[in-house]
């Protein structure tokens, strides 16, 4: 679990509503169930509109990610090539038939059964390629939901602030509920920027990042499979494989 989203949404909403503690506010005006209900429901709805409801729903799933990532762990990965390394370097490539039934990972089991059947290393790379590009594509549409939101929530909080500005002169001949009104109809804009800035833009840009971890763990083993294919040395191709994550390494800021 990555508690590293949490508690920055709990420092961002401890920031904003300590600041308004402090400038003599309470909570309580903040909490306005009818403009949180235009800024999510507008959002929401613009959202829906401008992608399928299958890319909508994947990208409502994915979120997810966000608390619990996929695991990234690119050290085991460049263990598990350099095992299957030595393992064809001693006894041929047929001999990688028993790890595959180890593996449950498609795009791992399908790179590791072409090399098993002698595929032209150029073939093979291309073919795995074309999967990569197929799974980065699939999940950045789907993150790219989070993206249109952040547009489009500040948008629909002015929209909910007009809105409860209309009501408000609609009540001009109460003078004392004008102050009030205009302060609730201000909070869908609170919302609108608070929600596009706090939570859809930061999710996005999680999820694109986690994306592409994903993608640089297919991008190493693409590139030692491949390798294994063409003979190299296994640790000629660990120590390749270790340039992909240099900057995990703890001098790597040095």
């Amino acid at each position: 679990m990555d508690f590293s989203s949490l508690i920055g949404i709990t420092v961002a909403l401890a920031g904003i509503i300590g600041g308004q503690l402090l400038e003599g506010g309470y909570v309580g005006s903040l909490l306005q169930s009818a403009a949180f209900l235009i800024v999510l429901g507008g959002t929401a709805g613009a959202v829906m509109v401008q992608s399928p409801g299958l890319i909508f729903a994947r990208g409502v799933r994915m979120a997810k990610w966000v608390v619990l990532p996929p695991e990234f762990a690119p050290h085991r990965t460049i263990a598990e090539i350099l095992q299957w390394s030595l393992a064809a370097r001693r006894e041929g490539l047929l001999s990688l038939e028993q790890q595959l039934n180890m593996l449950s990972e498609p795009f791992a089991r399908k790179g590791l059964q072409l090399l098993i059947d002698g595929a032209d290393p150029d073939k093979l790379r291309e073919a795995m390629e074309v999967e990569i590009i197929s799974f980065e594509e699939y999940h950045r549409q789907a993150a790219r939901i989070w993206e249109a939101a952040g547009g489009y929530a500040p948008t629909i909080g002015i929209l909910g602030a007009v809105l409860g500005l209309i009501h408000v002169m609609e009540n001009l001949s109460d003078p004392a509920r004008l102050g009030s009104g205009i302060a609730v109809a201000f909070v869908a804009t609170i919302y609108g920027v608070g929600l596009a800035n706090l939570v859809f833009l930061p999710v996005a840009n999680k999820l694109k990042s986690l994306i592409g971890q994903q993608v640089l763990l297919r991008e190493m083993l693409v590139d030692g499979l491949v390798s294994i294919a063409t003979g190299e040395n296994p640790r000629m191709i660990e120590n390749r494989l270790q340039g992909y994550v240099a900057d995990q390494r703890p001098d790597a800021g040095l």
